[in-house]
């Protein structure tokens, strides 16, 4: 789930496009990603085939987006797919298989005590005696129980609950990867208040920021008007210099250019 991360930010993609991204939709020689389609989490009854995941072409009108990737997420995507043996159909995210989604338990050294209980004694966050000692149920601290009870049930000490099972086709559903990778991994590195979709802002903001062209920029992120691309210059503190940068350069350039008269004798 790292890589997905990397390739948000790294593509600006938003999260249909994203998870519904196929081995075949990357030209790994030339660099090039194309964007034909995004994926739509649905309730049942609405689903022409009463799934919950419907894909439809995109845009609208048929013209792909083509997006040139950088050397070195190409070759991270590059060798995920080998790795996994991706046909050109093939997600290149897919939900993992049960069993194989990994829990992320945050550093207990990092998360700071909870409150005094009613004894007056404090207990590290994402520790099994801050959620039952110290009453917490923070979710790294809800995280640390789980994950004693997980162990439990696998030496054959506690009854196996039923298991949840997702209804999916292979589609990462959105709440998902919120619940289960991005917020455990915010808490193990202590960052807060940070959404998946931030990082396709962080895309945008960064093009900017080197100077990107604001044309280049929009088609790229497949907005449908420059007004909504603009919105990322009022986040940019330098956005004024680099205005002013290019003033100069072209003002300075005029009067070296311009020649000079020779007076007569």
């Amino acid at each position: 789930m790292r890589l997905l991360a990397e390739t948000k930010i790294e593509t600006g993609l938003r999260w249909g496009e994203l998870t519904e991204l196929r081995a075949g939709d990357i030209d790994f020689p030339t660099r090039m990603l194309t964007v034909s389609r995004a994926v739509v989490e649905v309730n049942a009854k609405f689903h022409p085939a009463g799934r919950r995941f419907l894909v439809k072409d995109y845009p609208k009108d048929g013209e792909y987006r083509r997006l040139k990737l950088t050397n070195q997420i190409t070759a991270k995507l590059q060798a995920y797919a080998r790795e996994r043996e991706l046909r050109a159909g093939d997600l290149v995210f897919a939900m993992p298989e049960r069993g194989r989604a990994l829990k992320m338990l945050p550093n207990p050294d990092r998360l700071g005590r909870t409150e005094p209980n009613d004894a007056g004694r404090t207990y590290r966050h994402g520790t099994l005696s801050a959620y039952t000692a110290g009453r917490c149920r923070r979710e790294h601290c809800k995280n640390a129980f789980a994950h004693y009870r997980r162990q439990r049930r696998v030496a054959g000490m506690d009854d196996p609950r039923t298991p949840r099972v997702r209804d999916t086709d292979g589609h990462i559903p959105r709440d998902w990867f919120r619940n289960q990778v991005w917020r455990p991994a915010l808490a193990a590195a202590g960052v807060t208040a940070v959404r998946p979709h931030g990082l396709r802002h962080a895309h945008a903001s960064w093009l900017l920021a080197g100077g990107a062209d604001l044309q280049a920029v929009k088609e790229r992120l497949g907005h449908a008007s420059i007004a909504t691309t603009e919105k990322y210059l009022h986040i940019l503190p330098d956005a004024d210099d680099y205005t002013l940068d290019a003033f100069t350069r072209i003002r300075d350039r005029t009067v070296v250019s311009r020649p000079r008269r020779r007076r007569g004798r």
